[in-house]
């Protein structure tokens, strides 16, 4: 009898420590999918000002793979736009690269935070690097909270609040 008590034993203890696996793959499951932001505002943790971060109306989409990639794109609403490619001057061009942000790479969601690991980007210094968010999900609402960190517009100490919307 012991070998067999032993066994169930061994059992139960395999089968509970699958649930944290299933759990985390659900909550990716769940999180699938493209999302438009609603609104970016960031807290500059010196003054306490809070700022729209890119603009009242910013345009953005981030996706999620349920392959465990992820893409994510924003603008501000207030881009220049040259009158061509081929006219645009130098400043021109560095307004529009200081007026968006994007990156791509994979990520982990455990259903209370995310970490983009990052393997592209517009910006050299993000490549290689793991940012963390911490999420909360109202409906069909993605709540972003970034962790205390640089702004990359302008380097001051920020945390930023982002709402995406899942797109239907």
């Amino acid at each position: 009898m012991m070998p067999k008590k032993v066994l169930w034993v061994v059992l139960a203890v395999m089968v509970s420590m699958m649930f944290p696996v299933i759990a985390v793959s659900a909550a990716e499951e769940d999180l699938a999918g493209t999302y438009r932001l609603v609104s970016s505002t960031r807290k500059i943790l010196d003054t306490g000002e809070v700022l729209d971060t890119y603009g009242k109306h910013p345009t953005g989409y981030i996706m999620y793979g349920k392959d465990g990639r992820m893409l994510a794109l924003i603008v501000r609403d207030d881009r220049p736009k040259p009158a061509s490619i081929e006219k645009a001057t130098p400043e021109q061009q560095a307004a529009l690269f200081r007026s968006m942000i994007g990156y791509g790479g994979t990520y982990k969601f455990d259903g209370k935070s995310i970490e983009h690991h990052i393997d592209i980007s517009w910006n050299e210094l993000w490549t290689g690097t793991t940012v963390i968010r911490d999420i909360r999900k109202e409906g069909d609402k993605l709540i972003y909270t970034t962790r205390p960190a640089p702004f990359s517009g302008d380097g001051k100490m920020s945390v930023t609040t982002l709402i995406w919307e899942k797109v239907k």
